[in-house]
């Protein structure tokens, strides 16, 4: 041997496989990949670069070629070559500077899982790092690579995670070099870029296309991911020797106190939602109504609400002059409107005492005697979110005994609940119905959060005025629903002042009103939520709210819930104060949990007494958990042993 490698603490195993030499000009055929990276690299220092080669005497296998060098100062690199298919060539005798001889690979064989399997095995096996390299102007030696390598390399990567790097060596010749994955120019004798790249799918590996042997490409760019692996699996080495000697390390036979796990925070359970029996109980109730339908008779049939009815409908949005036809632009929904239904404000109709502070209910004629008939059993349909499509079949059915009359009546509801410029049809209304059921907050409700249309109210709050709509505000909000229908003055007010609460605040809870979901910016906007949701006895957005908050805690590290200035202390006191009583017993829980965080700030000496003996309880680590990792240690430096941790 040329020259022996210092003593290291750690090592790589890097394996590679292929014949990259087809890539480059006859004058250059000596060259390599892992040899000339071994041979420019900076990594490997000039007094401890020798490169021990082993072709003759390793393991009684003249296929592999074994290089050995220092890299990172003090780390042990074994690389293992192995240029499978080279032919016998007296040419193929090389030697290098750092070498002790020539190699020659003539007796190279292609059939060497074959001829010594365990060996090849244990190659694999142990690598850490494995190179798959071929030349981008030799088809077969590429093919070759995939027949005879990549099953074995696959079942390697089955039993651990090896990082593998195929390099793609050479310029493609009478082409002009392309890296793109979609290039079809280099195709014919060449291996394209593309089959490179799903090799690479194949084995999770890293494909390199190295164009030249020169600085740059082997330097950094080859270079520069090897390394990168190095590092990592030296890393992962490191780590894992660190934790053998922990478990393995004792210390005069004395064990350290066990840590206990902190006891499980108390599970705050949601609500569901009940947003469509919300709207349906509406229809029943008949509550806020601001339209009337009568027959042609002018007999009344059923009441309801402009707004439930537009946010599903823009047959009605054209009726109750929400859209105009310019704006909608589809005939068959202007046809639907003129055919089905006629406004009407003459004095023929009886006096109704219902209605808004904006006026009397809209009276409208349906004009279809069928569907007036079932008029009662459609709006069901549409206040219980229009997704029971099969029930209201069957409705319909019970009312009309003929078959064509139940299908022409099923047919005018779809042109009621369609899209602008899109076909209904039996099948769509099914599919859709069942796959994704069509709720109202998800269709046209939102449009009308904070907007002047159809509004029948008006906040006024901190200087400011937000529009809403009392059906929707009655419907979900029970507090509401006795504001405006009682004795209260708010019944016959217009506007209506708010208090005790901000602007922003109070427009998240209409939000919440109007499409039942809500996302606070942040745990302090969330407690806000939180206080007017129970100021309005809205359970669901309480624990909305509730919920929020634990997860934001939950997900804060300990670094920045030491350093943050949120008071987790005032959040617990507005917790109690509000009547949030499973967040202010999980608060609890969470302080006494962060026991060593929370009892340096000053805001733990504003928790009572009682909250005190309860943090104190169920503190984390307990308090006697501490004494005796005190006692450890003390016994542990009397015995002037140093305990690794």
């Amino acid at each position: 041997m040329a020259g022996s490698v210092k003593p290291s603490l750690m090592s790589v195993h890097v394996v590679a496989f292929g014949n990259e030499r087809d890539g480059f000009p006859e004058d250059n055929q000596q060259s390599s990949l892992i040899w000339t990276y071994l041979g420019r690299s900076a990594l490997i220092s000039a007094t401890e670069s020798s490169l021990l080669l082993n072709s003759a005497n390793h393991v009684g296998n003249p296929v592999f070629t074994e290089y050995q060098a220092c890299v990172f100062g003090n780390v042990r690199l074994v690389v293992h070559d192995c240029p499978l298919w080279m032919k016998e060539d007296p040419s193929l005798k090389v030697s290098h500077p750092y070498m002790c001889s020539p190699v020659d690979f003539s007796e190279t064989r292609p059939d060497i899982f074959d001829s010594d399997w365990y060996t090849s095995q244990n190659l694999i096996g142990g690598a850490d790092i494995i190179v798959i390299k071929y030349s981008v102007n030799d088809k077969s030696s590429f093919q070759e690579v995939k027949d005879s390598y990549v099953p074995m390399i696959k079942r390697a990567l089955n039993h651990c995670s090896i990082p593998v790097i195929i390099s793609a060596v050479g310029a493609r010749k009478s082409e002009v070099p392309c890296t793109c994955p979609l290039c079809s120019s280099d195709r014919g004798s060449c291996v394209t870029a593309s089959e490179g790249i799903q090799l690479a799918k194949e084995l999770g590996a890293t494909y390199l296309e190295l164009h030249s042997l020169s600085d740059f490409y082997i330097g950094k760019y080859f270079g520069g991911v090897l390394e990168y692996f190095m590092i990592q699996s030296l890393n992962q080495k490191s780590s894992e020797k660190m934790k053998k000697r922990k478990k393995s390390h004792k210390c005069h036979g004395v064990k350290p106190p066990q840590l206990e796990q902190p006891e499980k925070m108390p599970i705050l359970k949601g609500e569901a939602s009940h947003y469509n029996s919300d709207l349906h109980n509406l229809l029943i109730c008949c509550q806020c109504v601001d339209v009337i339908f009568y027959s042609e008779d002018l007999k009344e049939v059923v009441e309801a609400h402009k707004i439930v009815l537009c946010s599903v409908s823009h047959v009605f949005m054209l009726l109750f002059n929400v859209k105009s036809p310019a704006d909608i632009q589809d005939s068959s929904i202007i046809r639907t409107a003129q055919t089905l239904f006629a406004v009407n404000s003459e004095a023929v109709f009886p006096v109704s005492n219902q209605g808004s502070p904006c006026g009397p209910p809209v009276r409208v004629i349906v004009k279809d005697s069928f569907f007036c008939f079932c008029l009662s059993d459609i709006l069901h349909f549409i206040y219980s979110g229009a997704f029971q499509w099969e029930l209201l079949e069957e409705d319909i059915k019970k009312k009309l005994k003929d078959p064509g009359e139940v299908e022409l009546i099923l047919e005018k509801v779809k042109c009621i609940l369609k899209t602008p410029g899109k076909v209904n049809s039996a099948k769509n209304c099914r599919s859709h119905q069942t796959a994704r059921p069509l709720q109202l907050s998800d269709t046209s409700l939102k449009l009308f959060f904070n907007t002047h249309v159809l509004a029948d109210v008006i906040f006024q709050i901190q200087g400011a005025t937000v529009p809403a709509h009392r059906a929707v505000l009655v419907a979900r909000c029970e507090v509401m629903a006795a504001m405006f229908n009682g004795s209260y003055i708010e019944a016959n007010s217009f506007l209506v002042p708010v208090y005790g609460v901000s602007k922003d605040t109070f427009l998240s809870f209409l939000e919440y009103l109007y499409t039942d979901s809500c996302c606070p910016a942040s745990i302090l906007q969330a407690m806000s939520l939180l206080i007017c949701a129970e100021m309005y006895q809205v359970s669901r957005l309480q624990h909305i709210c509730e919920l929020y908050i634990i997860t934001q805690l939950q997900s804060m590290p300990s670094r920045e819930l030491a350093s943050t200035s949120l008071s987790v202390v005032s959040l617990l006191r507005k917790a109690k104060f509000h009547n949030s009583d499973c967040l202010s017993t999980w608060l609890l829980h969470f302080i006494a949990t962060n026991y060593l965080i929370f009892s340096q700030k000053p805001e733990f000496q504003d928790l009572s007494a009682e909250e005190r003996n309860f943090v104190e309880m169920h503190r984390w680590p307990s308090s006697m958990y501490l004494k005796q990792l005190a006692d450890y240690r003390n016994y542990i430096n009397s015995q002037k042993c140093h305990c690794i941790v």
